[in-house]
């Protein structure tokens, strides 16, 4: 398997599978809005268009990075979120580095959207789906981000079948700028869990794609076949 590790602003052109990783937090968070029930997670440009969506779709749960806002029902924390019912419900997710690394690659034949919380999952995917030529989108800190680029190195690894120990990977993550300003406040809309759950690898057993739907783009969750033949969900 062809691997390339590229940020948001590196992408020249389209590629044809695309990994969108964004550990701490927007994948995090949309791992658990899919633990806690959401049917849909409609990935939005702007606050603007979040806020319109919303306002379209009263029922609909929008989300976003930083501290609450009005118009927002919740904020980019998977500590925060991971006690909210969203059973059947459709999520708006607005963040500054997950939803538009997502949006960049929107064209892809394949985009994932993924973190540590899934990574097995991913991998087992992309395994199962023939893919030849992967892009990971490093979208944290211009590509730069260590946890996001960690994260990604481990998923292309056992997307080649490799046994890997996941330790150092999970280290690097841990060590992060990312990593330190959650955990010394610096963002805001933080959890003291965030961290911890941010770095609890396949915690869940799903992969996330994502997929133009009545022009928007929407990722929902996805169970790869396991090795055994088993249909997905």
């Amino acid at each position: 398997m062809d691997t390339r590790f590229l940020s948001i602003a590196s992408l020249a052109e389209v590629p044809s599978v695309a990994v969108v990783v964004d550990v701490m937090r927007a994948c995090t968070v949309a791992a658990w809005a899919f633990a806690r029930g959401a049917e849909k997670i409609v990935l939005a440009a702007s606050l603007d268009e979040a806020l319109a969506l919303k306002g379209r779709h009263p029922d609909w749960v929008a989300l976003k990075d930083g501290p609450p806002a009005p118009g927002f029902d919740a904020v980019n924390s998977p500590g925060l979120l991971r006690s909210v019912d969203l059973g059947g419900r459709t999520v708006v997710q607005k963040t500054t580095a997950g939803t538009v690394g997502a949006l960049a690659v929107k064209d892809a034949s394949l985009v994932l959207c993924a973190g540590f919380v899934v990574a097995e999952a991913t991998a087992r995917l992309l395994r199962t789906g023939g893919c030849d030529s992967v892009t990971f989108v490093v979208t944290g800190e211009d590509g730069r981000a260590e946890e996001d680029l960690a994260c990604a190195q481990y998923i292309a690894r056992r997307a080649g079948g490799a046994e890997t120990d996941p330790a150092d990977f999970l280290r690097r993550a841990r060590e992060s700028r990312a990593a330190a300003e959650l955990a010394e406040g610096v963002r805001q809309g933080v959890h003291p869990d965030d961290v911890a759950l941010c770095l609890e690898l396949d915690r869940f057993p799903f992969a996330m794609v994502a997929a133009p739907e009545d022009s928007l783009m929407v990722l929902r969750r996805y169970t790869a076949p396991s090795p055994a033949g088993a249909a997905p969900a």
